[in-house]
């Protein structure tokens, strides 16, 4: 096996196996449900203006989500990932050796707490990033997207 680095610097800009860059592709192209619901939140800067990517390539590894700011990782694990517990736990044990934090949520909690898991989410990376109003790696979202979960504190909803 080869050497994996330590450190999250060449995750986006290191080159990457053609075969795991088509797998990824290729994943992109075929997401479940429930990842295609989680995409939906996360992309474009919508989840308080975090810039995800999704279905990464990491060392022989690809992530479902992954976060480069805030080194945060976003598996959504489906009914096959039963059988895996070993296997995912050597994966992230080997993600957590660059200094990723990897959260894990199955399909269901996806499709049926989605705002449960996004606050998970923000919160996690919010940790990560620390405290600020504005930081340079971390973008003001787009006009006329929410920055944060409605119904949150950040976010009470509409004024009455």
């Amino acid at each position: 096996m080869e050497q994996m680095l330590v450190g999250k610097s060449d995750i986006v800009t290191g080159s990457h196996p053609p075969e795991l860059r088509e797998q990824a592709r290729h994943f992109r192209r075929n997401m479940t449900p429930a990842e295609k619901r989680l995409w939906a939140s996360l992309r474009a800067g919508r989840l308080a203006g975090l810039h995800f990517r999704r279905q990464q390539v990491i060392d022989h590894f690809i992530v479902d989500f992954y976060c480069h700011a805030a080194g945060l990782v976003v598996e959504v694990d489906g009914e096959v990932h039963g059988d895996q517990g070993e296997r995912d736990a050597n994966r992230d044990g080997l993600l957590a050796g660059r200094g990723l934090l990897i959260l894990r949520f199955a399909n269901r909690q996806i499709m049926n707490s989605l705002p449960a898991v996004l606050r998970e989410i923000r919160v996690a990376a919010q940790a990560r990033l620390g405290p600020g109003p504005q930081r340079a790696d971390m973008p003001a979202p787009p006009p006329g997207r929410p920055t944060a979960i409605p119904g949150s504190a950040r976010n009470p909803g509409p004024e009455r």
